[in-house]
C-alpha cells in the first residue's frame, strides 16, 4: 500500500504575509544620458520613456552619427527602432517633426533593409490563420511602415543624399560599393515596390479605409527613381570616376525595372529644367552599349510621346511648315549622341529599320533623328545608302507592311534632300547604281498599287535633284495622287537645323491637361414651407344653386399620376431634370459630367443620334472629333448605365462615320499607342469592324441597332435578375456575332454541295424554276461601296503594320495575347470583306493579312479561340479573292503552307463539345477551298514550287 503514493515534488511554502504592508518609498531612476551609440543603443533597450525617446532621435539626427556603416551595432539600433520603439512612439509623436526624425534616422540601406524584413514578417502573419481566441491585428504597424517608407523615399534628392553620406563615413573603396549595391538593389531591382504592392493587398482584403501608397504604383515610383537619377547626374562630379560609376550602375539597374519609359522621361524632363542634357550624354557613354541603345531608344520614344502627340502628315498641295520643337528634339538627340559612335551609328539604324513602333508613325520625330543624323556626314551617306538598298529589296517589297514602306519612303526623301545640299556628288553616285536601278524595277513590278506609287514618288523626286530637266522621269499622275507626289517632292526640301534644347521647356509647358469640369454646387432647398402672399384681386368661388342645369356636361378625366411627382414630400422630388444637349459643347460637358446621373446617361443616350445629325452640318462636329473619341473611348460604366456598351459603341459609330478617313487612323494609332483597358480597346476595334461594314453598304442588325429590340410578349420573360444571365449572349461582341454568322453563310453551301454529291446522279434530281418576278424580288441591289477607296491605306494598313511594329518590339505583347488576338483577327476579317473582291489594293491587303496570319499558328495551338479566329481569317482571304488565278500565281507558297497546316489541325481535333465541331467545320471549310484551287491552277503553280 505505501508503493501506491509516491513524492513527486516538495515544496517549502513560506511564512504568510500581513494583509496590509507599508509600501516602499519609489526610486525615480534618472533619464539615461545619450552621448554615444552605445547609449543610445541601451536607452532603446529598456523601455524608454517619451523624453528619451526624443532625446535618442535628436542625438541621431545629429551630424556625425549615421547608421549608413554595416556595423553590427548600426544593425542592432535599426533594429530597436523599427521592432520595437517606432510601433509604441510613430502615432504618439503627432507632431510631423519627430515622425521626419524617424524617416531621416532610417534614410539608408541598414534603414530600409530593417524596414523590409519588419514588413515582410507582418505580411506573412496578417495571411497566417489566427486560432480561436487570438486577435492580434498587425494592419496598423502595416500602415505605419508604409507611412514611414514613404517619408524616407519622397524626397527626389533621396538618392543623392545616400551616396554622399556613404562617401562621407566610409573610407574603403570596396565598402562603398557594397553599400552603394545594396542600395541600389533595394529600389532599383523592385524589391520595395513589390514589397509594398503586396502590403497594399493584404491592406485593401482587410477593408482598411485609406489612400493607397504611390510607392505601389508602378508608373509613380518609376518617375520618382527618374527624378533622382536626374539629381544624381546634375549634381555629380564627372571628374570623380567612384561617383559617376555609382551613377551608371544605378542607371544601368533602372532598367530591370520594367518601366523604362517613365523612367527615362521623368530623367529627360527634370534634365531639361536644369540644362543638364550634356551631362546625361557623358552618363550614356559609361554604360554597357546594349543599355546605351535601350536609353536612346526610350529617349526618342519620351520625344514622340511628349512633344508629338498627334502627329498626322497632311499630304496635300500645302507647304509643309517648319518646327521649332523638331529642332529641338534634333538638339537634344545631338547631345546624347555627340562623340558616341555606336549611338550614332543606332540613329542610322533607327531610320532604316525602325525598332520603336511610334518611330515610324510620326514623321516629325524622323525629322529630329535625321536632322541629328546630318550632323555627320558619313553617317549621313550610311543612312542613304541602307535605305535606298531597303527600298528596293525585292523580299522587303513583298513582305513589309506598307505602313512601314511609307515611313521609309520619306526617309528617303529627307536624307536625299540633306545630301543633295551637302554632297550633291554623292547622291548622284547614288541614283546611279545599280540598287537604286534595280530597286526602281521591282518597286514598278510590284503587284501592289501602294507599293508601286511609292517606288514612282521616290524616283521622282530623286530624279529631280540628279537629272536634267529632258532626262528626268515623268508619270502621268492625276487627282490625290497628283498632290502626294508633290507632297514627297518638298520633303527634299526639308533643311530641319539643330535647334535650342531650351525650345523643348517652352513646348513643355505649352502642353496643358484636359480641364476637368467641377461639379456644380447645389444649393440646399429650405425645410419650412414658404409663405406667399397674394397681392392683387383674388378668385372668388361663386356657389350657385342651380347646379342641376350643368348634368348634361361631360366631365374632363383626370390626368394620369406622374409617379416621379407621387412623393409626398415636395423637396424629394426633381424639378430641375436635364435636357437632351442641342450642341456639342453640351455633349462633352454632360459625357464628362459623372457625377450628374441623369445628365450623364441622358448625354450618352443621345450622343450617337447628335453627333449623326450633325455630322454634315457646318463644322461643329469635325472640331471636336477627337476630343469626343477620347471622352467616349475613356468611359467607364461607373454609374452602371443601361445598354452602356450598346450606346458608347453606337456613339463611337458614328463619330468614325463624320470623317471615316481621319478617325479610322485616330483609332488604329490609339488602339496601338493608347493607355485603355481589354474592353477599351476591344470596343475600338468593334467600331472600325461596323463603321466599315455600314461605310460598305451593308446592312445587319450590329450596324443599324446595337440595342436588342425590347420583347413583344414581357409576360413570357424570366425576372430581371434571372434574365440579365440567360441573356448574356445578346450583350457579346458584335464583331464575334457577325464573324459567327458570317462563318455559318460561307460554310452552308459547301455543306449543301456535300449534300448534294450524296443524294444520287443529276438526272434523278428535279429543279424547281422561279419566275423572273421572284429572282427580281431576291436580287440585291447594287450599293455604292464607299469603303473601298479608303479602307486600305486608313482601316486595314494601320492595324497591320502598327501589330507587326509592337510584336518585333516587345517579346510578350498584349496584342497577342487570348483576349486583343482573336477581336483583332476578326476585325481584319470583316474589313476585307467589306472592302470587297474589286478593291484596288486587295491584293496588298491579301498578302499582308495572309502573312500575319501565318505567323501566330504558334499562338493558334495553344488556344481555340485565337484558332477559331485564325480559321476564319483563312476561309474570308479565300472567299473574297474572287480571282482565284492570281492567288495560285501570286500567293501559291503561302497557300500549301496554309492547305498542310490545316489539314494537321483538322486531324488532331477531335469530335467533342460543340465548339470543337465549329472549328473543325472551319477548318475543312479552309481546306475545301484551298484544294479547288490547287486542283484547278496545280499546272500553273507547278513551276513557282520547284523550290518549295
Amino acid at each position: 500500500m505505501s508503493d501506491f503514493l509516491t513524492a513527486v515534488s516538495t515544496k517549502k511554502v513560506k511564512g504568510t504575509e500581513p494583509l496590509l504592508q507599508e509600501v516602499k518609498s519609489l526610486s525615480i531612476q534618472p533619464a539615461p544620458r545619450i552621448e554615444s551609440p552605445e547609449s543610445t543603443l541601451e536607452a532603446l533597450k529598456h523601455e524608454p520613456s517619451s523624453d528619451t525617446v526624443v532625446d535618442a532621435l535628436t542625438y541621431m539626427t545629429s551630424d556625425g552619427f549615421s547608421l549608413i556603416l554595416p556595423e553590427p551595432l548600426n544593425a542592432s539600433i535599426a533594429y530597436q527602432l523599427v521592432n520595437d520603439t517606432f510601433p509604441h512612439y510613430w502615432r504618439t509623436f503627432s507632431q510631423s517633426r519627430h515622425q521626419k526624425s524617424f524617416a531621416k534616422i532610417l534614410q539608408n540601406p541598414t534603414g530600409i533593409g530593417h524596414i523590409i524584413t519588419r514588413l515582410r514578417s507582418l505580411i506573412a502573419d496578417s495571411r497566417r490563420k489566427q486560432e480561436y481566441g487570438e486577435a492580434r491585428d498587425p494592419t496598423e504597424h502595416i500602415v505605419d511602415l508604409l507611412a514611414v517608407l514613404e517619408g524616407i523615399l519622397q524626397d527626389e534628392q533621396t538618392s543623392r543624399l545616400i551616396l554622399r553620406e556613404t562617401f562621407a563615413h566610409s573610407k574603403k573603396d570596396m565598402q562603398r560599393k557594397l553599400i552603394w549595391r545594396e542600395y541600389i538593389v533595394q529600389i532599383a531591382s523592385g524589391r520595395v515596390i513589390a514589397l509594398v504592392a503586396e502590403a497594399e493587398d493584404v491592406l485593401k482584403s482587410k477593408d482598411i479605409s485609406r489612400t493607397p501608397s504611390w510607392i505601389a504604383e508602378g508608373r509613380t515610383y518609376a518617375e520618382w527613381l527618374g527624378r533622382n537619377i536626374a539629381a544624381l547626374i546634375t549634381d555629380g562630379d564627372s571628374k570623380n570616376e567612384e561617383s559617376s560609376a555609382a551613377v551608371v550602375e544605378l542607371c544601368s539597374k533602372a532598367l530591370n525595372l520594367g518601366y523604362t519609359d517613365h523612367v527615362v522621361g521623368s530623367i529627360i524632363s527634370a534634365l531639361l529644367k536644369t540644362d543638364s542634357v550634356e551631362q546625361f550624354g557623358n552618363t550614356m557613354r559609361r554604360m554597357k552599349l546594349f543599355e546605351q541603345r535601350k536609353y536612346l531608344n526610350a529617349v526618342i520614344a519620351f520625344t514622340i510621346k511628349q512633344y508629338f502627340p498627334t502627329d498626322i502628315a497632311i499630304r496635300d498641295d500645302s507647304p509643309i511648315p517648319s518646327s521649332k520643337t523638331v529642332s529641338g528634339v534634333a538638339c537634344l538627340l545631338h547631345e546624347l549622341t555627340k562623340d558616341n559612335e555606336p549611338l550614332k551609328d543606332q540613329l542610322v539604324s533607327l531610320g532604316t529599320r525602325s525598332t520603336i513602333p511610334a518611330l515610324d508613325d510620326s514623321l516629325s520625330a524622323r525629322r529630329s533623328v535625321i536632322a541629328a543624323v546630318a550632323q555627320d556626314d558619313d553617317k549621313l551617306h550610311n543612312l542613304l545608302e541602307a535605305s535606298i538598298k531597303m527600298f528596293g529589296d525585292s523580299v522587303y517589297i513583298k513582305h513589309t507592311p506598307v505602313l512601314q514602306q511609307e515611313a521609309l519612303a520619306q526617309n528617303l526623301a529627307l536624307c536625299s534632300g540633306y545630301v543633295q545640299r551637302s554632297q550633291p556628288m554623292f547622291l548622284t553616285m547614288m541614283a546611279k547604281s545599280s540598287y537604286h536601278v534595280n530597286g526602281m524595277s521591282n518597286r514598278i513590278g510590284a503587284s501592289s498599287a501602294r507599293t508601286r506609287f511609292l517606288g514612282i514618288v521616290a524616283g521622282i523626286a530623286i530624279s529631280k535633284m540628279v537629272d536634267k530637266p529632258e532626262l528626268q522621269l515623268k508619270f502621268e499622275l492625276e487627282g490625290a495622287e497628283a498632290s502626294e507626289a508633290g507632297w514627297y517632292e518638298r520633303l527634299t526640301q526639308m533643311n530641319d537645323e539643330l535647334g535650342k534644347v531650351a525650345d523643348l521647356k517652352v513646348a513643355e509647358k505649352s502642353v496643358t491637361p484636359a480641364k476637368k469640369t467641377k461639379p456644380k454646387v447645389k444649393i440646399a432647398s429650405s425645410t419650412k414651407p414658404s409663405i406667399t402672399e397674394i397681392s392683387g384681386p383674388r378668385i372668388v368661388e361663386v356657389l350657385s344653386d342651380s347646379e342641376d342645369e350643368d348634368t348634361d356636361l361631360i366631365a374632363y378625366e383626370k390626368p394620369d399620376s406622374d409617379p416621379e411627382d407621387s412623393d409626398d414630400d415636395p423637396t424629394v422630388v426633381t424639378r430641375n431634370k436635364p435636357t437632351a444637349p442641342v450642341y456639342i459643347r453640351d455633349l462633352i460637358a454632360g459625357l464628362r459630367d459623372e457625377e450628374n446621373y441623369d445628365r450623364h446617361a441622358l448625354a450618352l443616350s443621345t450622343a450617337a443620334a447628335l453627333i449623326r445629325r450633325k455630322a454634315n452640318f457646318g463644322t461643329e462636329v469635325t472640331d471636336h472629333l477627337e476630343e469626343l473619341a477620347t471622352i467616349l473611348t475613356g468611359l467607364q460604366d461607373s454609374l452602371e448605365l443601361e445598354a452602356f456598351a450598346q450606346q458608347r459603341q453606337q456613339a463611337l459609330i458614328a463619330v468614325l462615320l463624320a470623317r471615316p478617313a481621319q478617325m479610322a487612323q485616330w483609332f488604329a494609332r490609339s488602339f496601338f499607342s493608347g493607355d485603355y483597358s481589354f474592353t477599351q480597346r476591344t470596343a475600338m476595334l468593334t467600331t472600325l469592324g461596323l463603321g466599315a461594314r455600314e461605310l460598305a453598304g451593308i446592312k445587319d442588325s450590329s450596324t443599324s441597332d446595337l440595342i436588342p429590340p425590347a420583347s413583344s410578349f414581357p409576360s413570357k420573360q424570366l425576372p430581371p435578375h434571372l434574365h440579365k444571365i440567360y441573356a448574356e449572349t445578346q450583350n457579346a461582341n458584335p464583331v464575334m456575332r457577325i464573324s459567327s454568322h458570317m462563318a455559318r453563310e460561307m460554310l452552308s453551301p459547301l455543306a449543301s454541295q456535300a449534300a448534294d454529291h450524296l443524294s444520287g446522279p443529276n438526272i434523278l434530281k428535279v429543279r424547281t424554276f422561279s419566275s423572273r418576278m421572284q429572282v427580281e424580288a431576291k436580287r440585291q441591289k447594287p450599293v455604292p461601296n464607299a469603303l473601298a477607296q479608303i479602307v486600305a491605306d486608313n482601316f486595314f494598313f494601320p492595324l497591320t503594320g502598327r501589330w507587326w511594329m509592337q510584336v518585333r518590339a516587345n517579346n510578350d505583347s498584349i496584342y497577342t495575347s487570348p483576349h486583343l488576338l482573336p477581336p483583332f483577327l476578326q476585325t481584319l476579317s470583316l474589313l476585307l470583306n467589306a472592302s470587297g473582291p474589286n478593291a484596288l489594293a486587295l491584293a496588298q491587303m491579301t498578302r499582308e493579312y495572309w502573312d500575319l496570319l501565318l505567323s501566330v499558328r504558334g499562338l493558334a495551338a495553344k488556344d481555340k479561340l485565337v484558332l477559331n479566329a485564325v480559321l476564319f481569317g483563312f476561309l474570308m482571304v479565300l472567299e473574297t479573292n474572287e480571282n482565284k488565278e492570281r492567288v495560285a500565281t501570286e500567293l501559291g507558297k503561302e497557300l500549301l503552307e496554309t492547305q498542310a497546316w490545316v489539314q494537321m489541325v483538322f486531324k488532331e481535333l477531335g469530335a467533342g463539345s460543340e465548339e470543337d465541331e465549329r472549328v473543325r467545320g472551319l477548318a475543312a471549310g479552309v481546306v475545301v477551298r484551298c484544294q479547288e484551287v490547287v486542283e484547278k491552277y496545280q499546272r500553273r503553280m507547278a513551276g513557282a514550287m520547284m523550290d518549295y
